[in-house]
């Protein structure tokens, strides 16, 4: 299975830690991960910078990846990409993250899944009765990471074969 370009969506300020652990595990495409330099670049924007790197970046993606960490749900930045990822047909999966220790070694609470208030197409139906949301069943950070290492390329697949149906 070749590894595919996907665009990593997450809380910057709480989460960033966690999410390089996920970016770094190799099961992607390398140019689906900017450094932290980048996102640091990035979020010194303005708006209209901020959505025009964003639609650059996930016109060259076939997926979108929502980490998802404990105060990730209704963000304004994740929200836009979760719709412009809709808008431009593409894959989209959430990963839990809260599970993962961060660079303190603590771990958080789950956080709300963030496709339930994103409503879509001409019925008005909520995004998250489509998207799938992985949640490792396990509870130590290792195991989670082990897990989300060993389902992330099939959750990206499954999410790209599935981007019809929503």
């Amino acid at each position: 299975m070749a590894k595919r370009q996907v665009f990593f969506s997450f809380e910057y300020n709480k989460d960033c830690w966690r999410a390089s652990e996920v970016r770094n595990m190799g099961k992607v495409d390398n140019s689906s991960t900017f450094s932290d330099n980048d996102w640091e670049e990035v979020k010194e924007k303005t708006d209209k910078k901020i959505k025009e790197w964003i639609d650059s970046q996930m016109a060259k993606r076939s997926c979108l990846v929502v980490l998802i960490g404990e105060t990730t749900s209704g963000r304004k930045w994740i929200n836009y990409e979760i719709n412009k990822a809709y808008e431009l047909n593409k894959g989209i999966v959430g990963i839990h993250i809260h599970k993962l220790k961060d660079n303190n070694g603590n771990q958080t609470n789950k956080g709300n899944n963030p496709f339930y208030n994103i409503y879509i197409g001409s019925n008005n139906e909520r995004l998250s009765k489509f998207i799938t949301c992985f949640d490792s069943i396990y509870e130590t950070s290792k195991y989670v990471y082990d897990d989300i290492k060993e389902n992330i390329e099939q959750l990206i697949e499954d999410a790209i074969n599935n981007k019809d149906n929503y």
